[in-house]
């Protein structure tokens, strides 16, 4: 996509129009909109449609590059529009003989040393591509058996287009209707700007629904701007009247059918849904199975192979079988024309080289000299030019056409300079049917297309086609239509107008007109822009053997207006203030301000590698900068009665999108009035709901806080399908509304995420990787990278920082009587409950900045301040820890390897495992059809049995006199999960040490058994406390592992 010189038209419909002067968040978006001229810049893009009949032969796949991202398969001699010669005169593309006899199954068909002629590569903004029979359905059996089970062609088909194609194409769409196929890639420059993609599936075939005949059509909105559909379809087939009315039918159908998704402009939904027919531009393309209709299908098909036998260089073989099929049929072949369809004989053939009429006056004296003439391959009789154009008048999808029964409401198609399409012998260039039924030669596969002016001038012209009948009507009905026959009637005549030919409408196919077709036409589209396409290359390619039609595809030039984002937000702040300033400025008023201390800091601090770049300053924006996961930001702003009234005023709610309950801002931003009478340190967010008066002159401080602590909204965050924007409404009581921007550029977060993308973030951590581009489809970001760690590197760095944290501080509290470990609480550090470091702001704070460390790969210790102890390092590292671990989308232990625990263990009924080690053998067995959650577990479980040897440590002898009892009271615990009614027997005494050991693991378990786990949601009590028991059951022998001595 490039920028074009053209600069688009200043009188717009709905330009001038600035919407009502009430504000509320309709009118903003609806002005806003109206302006879109201000934030518009001319684009132009380069279309391809590809369109090929691959009758379910194998192997076609590997021709796709070949023709239609890189523009082989085309012969010269038959190039079509737009079409330049192969290379230099020493580059000599592989013969026809010589391709024919090479080919095999196993390669394409593409000829070698064939440099392409049709433009392709990354020039390409949107590749079209439309199969038909990519599977074989030809019947109603193999139709059912086969549609809705087999997804192996989307699959073969995908890859195969996505290989062809440079890297950085992004798939905009892909729908599969039995065997038709519709595939849209867009390149890395086009991507972001395609919206609002609707696909809608017709079924015409069998029973008039099914899908083995119909059509799959897609709609996409470019640029905010500029609505396009491509149809890809496949109508009945037969040569019979009938199958004609069918494919007609089939039209009317589809058209009829289709009805895409409503488009969502500027914060407001369409209220209909559009079809075909309500685009800018229309695209349709298939195999429309329309025949060459008044003409012996032996005739054609002898006709035309006189020319691949002459014109092409075909092989031995292929010039036998064309040499006998000419020789079974003596009889001259003779084309007559075709009587028009037209009523009135009005139309009538330009002059040529080649006619001369004696009764012209002009020519009664002299000569017509041949140099006025331009001379044109299809003047020459024996080419194949005017083969082509004495056949073309017989093509059923013209007299469909000037019928009025299909295709007639403003459809055009390039000029046809190709051979028929349909139906050749797989393996041959030029050899049609040769099969018992010898069907006809026909264009079979066509791309068609058509503007919103080509439709409204049909329209046009047909509303005042019917003004005139009505008009002829009632001149009838008064016997005016006898007044020729009175002599005393006289008719005006001038003859500069009268005599003149009507203008071809587009929906004849005249003789094409180069000079036109240089010339792109202007569309003024459905939101009032004017664009401009440009057909520049429609050809087939005949030199693709690998099915029995030739695939064809057209190359256009769009040139429109796109949405400029930054200007856009531009243009929303100036209507908020226009709107402001609008209101009658007698009535209540008030002024906002933006307190923009902040900005100095935000301005010194360095861009971190990951945060999306930030954009322009707006006015009036309140920008919290850079916004972290559980990081608070604060910012304020005044507002102020300047009126001469009292001013009451309150933020106002506004419509969820989603469906959640209204309310004034995203769950991510608090705001609050802050009152001067009360504690600064108790403001209330309700405080924001209620109304304040004020009177003139008076003020009043608003606070803003944001704060991303939603780990759904994190993950939204991350995969750019969010974005931390918002505006607020202030509404002042019989006043006008004051809409304050809120924005924050999101810093990439490790949470949120699962164990196989988190193993797949180089050093730097995730600061480091590309924020996923606005309007992306939100795929995770740096899925695709290679596997950089056995676990997830954040929880070594947690689990080693909580290790060697609490060697230091038992090593504290052998010294230092003040940094003494709660005993008292056997799950310390990691129960909350146990926390002693309560001060929540402070903690607040020194987790962000441990966070900040893991998200940007640093040193966690390094984050707190020199000063910090370790005891309250060590219950702010285990906060975040268990935070971390109850992120992970797929926990460490994942649901299906959780569920074949759990299986396992219901199924020994209650004959549990007893031994420590079998126990964790089986959990290990089971984990390791995953290593790297196997891998994360074994990390986790180790720090965890680590840490509580060091803060309840065991003597040997009283740990090994105790250790039957333990595994007994173990056993028992088992079987009473299990819902075992036996009565277990008492453990015997045990050691105050080996209790406090115990009573430590335990506790271990129960904080760690909710977090590690991934499983079913929505249990009643009793199955999720059994449940918890069982995960309790699973992770204890592992918290229990290393038994360590004072």
């Amino acid at each position: 996509m490039a920028s074009s010189a053209r600069t688009s038209t200043e009188d717009r419909p709905g330009a001038q129009d600035q919407g009502p002067t009430v504000s509320n968040p309709h009118s903003l978006s609806k002005t806003v909109h109206a302006r879109r001229a201000e934030y518009t810049r001319p684009q132009k893009i380069k279309i391809k449609i590809g369109s090929w009949n691959v009758a379910a032969c194998p192997n076609t796949e590997l021709d796709l590059a070949g023709w239609f991202v890189q523009g082989k398969g085309v012969d010269e001699r038959l190039s079509g529009a737009g079409v330049s010669s192969h290379g230099s005169e020493d580059e000599e593309v592989e013969s026809a003989g010589a391709q024919e006899a090479g080919r095999t199954k196993e390669e394409g068909t593409i000829p070698k040393d064939d440099k392409g002629v049709i433009p392709g590569g990354d020039e390409i903004g949107l590749y079209v591509l439309g199969l038909q029979e990519v599977v074989d359905l030809s019947s109603a059996r193999e139709y059912v058996g086969r549609v809705y089970t087999d997804t192996g062609p989307m699959a073969k088909w995908r890859k195969a287009l996505s290989d062809a194609l440079p890297a950085g194409y992004v798939l905009i769409t892909e729908e599969q209707l039995s065997g038709l196929l519709l595939l849209v890639f867009a390149s890395p420059t086009v991507a972001p700007t395609v919206s609002s993609v609707s696909t809608v599936s017709v079924g015409t075939g069998i029973m008039g629904y099914l899908g083995n005949k119909g059509a799959v059509t897609t709609r996409i909105l470019l640029g905010e701007t500029t609505r396009m559909v491509f149809v890809n379809s496949h109508l009945a087939s037969g040569s019979d009247p009938a199958h004609l009315d069918r494919r007609c039918w089939d039209v009317a159908q589809i058209l009829q059918r289709t009805r895409f998704d409503p488009i969502n402009f500027a914060g407001v939904l369409e209220d209909t849904q559009d079809g075909i027919g309500d685009e800018d531009f229309a695209f349709w393309f298939g195999d429309l199975n329309f025949r060459l209709d008044g003409l012996p299908g032996d005739d054609i098909r002898r006709l035309l192979m006189l020319h691949t036998k002459g014109e092409y260089g075909v092989g031995e073989d292929s010039r036998n079988k064309i040499d006998d099929e000419l020789g079974e049929g003596r009889d001259p072949i003779v084309i007559r024309s075709v009587e028009s369809d037209d009523e009135s004989e009005e139309d009538s053939d330009p002059p040529t080289s080649g006619s001369f009429d004696p009764g012209d006056d002009s020519s009664s004296n002299t000569l017509p000299d041949p140099d006025d003439f331009v001379q044109d391959p299809s003047q020459d009789p024996a080419s194949l030019q005017a083969t082509l154009d004495s056949l073309l008048p017989h093509d059923q999808l013209r007299h469909m056409q000037k019928k009025k029964k299909a295709f007639h409401d403003g459809w055009r198609e390039g000029p046809i300079t190709f051979l028929p399409t349909y139906k050749y012998d797989v393996g041959s260039m030029g050899i049609f049917d040769s099969s018992e039924k010898k069907r006809a030669p026909s264009w079979c596969d066509r791309i068609l297309y058509r503007t919103r002016k080509d439709k409204l001038e049909y329209e046009g012209k047909a509303q005042e086609d019917a003004l005139a009948r009505i008009k002829d009507e009632e001149m009838k009905a008064r016997g005016i239509d006898q007044a020729s026959e009175d002599e005393d009637v006289l008719f005006d005549y001038n003859p500069d107008e009268d005599g003149l030919e009507e203008p071809a409408t587009n929906n004849e196919y005249d003789e094409y007109n180069e000079e036109e077709a240089d010339h792109p036409d202007d569309v003024l589209t459905k939101e009032g822009y004017v664009d401009r396409v440009h057909l520049y290359a429609y050809t087939s390619h005949q030199r693709v053997l690998s099915s029995d039609h030739k695939p064809l595809d057209a190359a256009f030039t769009v040139e429109y207006d796109a949405v400029v984002p930054e200007l856009k937000a531009r243009i929303h702040q100036e209507v908020a203030r226009e709107l402001d300033r609008a209101e009658n400025e007698g009535r209540p008023g008030i002024t906002v301000v933006v307190d923009r201390s902040h900005e100095a800091d935000n301005n010194s601090q360095p861009d971190a590698p990951g945060s999306r770049p930030p954009s322009v300053s707006i006015p009036d924006c309140i920008d919290f900068g850079k916004v972290a996961y559980l990081q608070r930001k604060t910012r304020s702003l005044t507002i102020a009665n300047t009126s001469q009234v009292p001013a009451t005023f309150f933020f106002a709610d506004k419509p969820s999108i989603t469906g959640e309950e209204d309310s004034i801002a995203p769950s991510w931003l608090s705001v609050y009035f802050v009152n001067p009478e009360m504690d600064a340190g108790t403001p209330t967010l309700e405080q924001a709901k209620k109304e304040v008066t004020l009177e003139p002159g008076d003020a009043i401080n608003v606070s803003l806080d944001v704060f991303v602590d939603d780990i759904s909204l994190v993950r939204s965050l991350n995969a750019g399908e969010m974005h931390l924007d918002d505006v607020l409404i202030l509404r002042v009581t019989d006043g006008r509304d004051h809409f304050i921007p809120v924005r924050g550029t999101w810093l990439q977060s490790c949470f949120g995420r699962s164990v196989d993308e988190l193993i797949r973030i180089p050093q730097g951590g995730v600061r480091a990787l590309p924020p996923p581009r606005r309007g992306s489809s939100g795929a995770p970001v740096n899925n695709q990278q290679e596997v950089y760690w056995s676990a997830p590197r954040e929880l070594f760095k947690l689990t080693e920082a909580v290790e060697a944290l609490v060697e230091r501080v038992v090593a504290d509290s052998n010294m230092i009587e003040s940094s003494q470990v709660p005993k008292d609480a056997a799950g310390w550090p990691f129960d909350c409950a146990s926390w002693t470091f309560n001060d929540s702001k402070a903690r607040e704070v020194q987790k962000g900045s441990v966070l900040d460390a893991l998200d940007a790969d640093k040193n966690i210790n390094d984050s707190f301040p020199v000063e910090t102890p370790a005891l309250q390092k060590l219950e702010i590292i285990s906060e975040v820890l268990i935070g971390f671990l109850n992120s992970l989308t797929d926990g460490i232990v994942p649901a299906p390897l959780w569920d074949k625990l759990e299986a396992d263990m219901v199924s020994r009924g209650a004959n549990p495992l007893t031994d420590t080690e079998e126990i964790k053998t089986w959990v290990l067995d089971v984990l390791s059809t995953s290593p790297n959650h196997n891998i994360s577990f074994v990390f986790l479980t180790s720090m965890l049995s680590r840490v509580a040897g060091e803060l309840a440590p065991v003597p040997k002898v009283s740990w090994r006199n105790s250790k039957a009892g333990s595994v007994r009271s173990s056993m028992e615990t088992v079987r009473r999960s299990l819902s075992w009614k036996g009565k277990a027997p008492l453990p015997p005494p045990a050691d105050p040490n080996v209790l406090r050991r115990e009573a430590v693991e335990r506790a271990y378990a129960d904080v760690f058994r909710d977090v590690v786990y991934r499983g079913p949601v929505g249990l009643k009590d009793k199955e999720r406390k059994a449940m918890g028991e069982r995960r309790r059951e699973v992770l204890e022998p592992f918290v229990g592992d290393v038994r360590t001595s004072p």
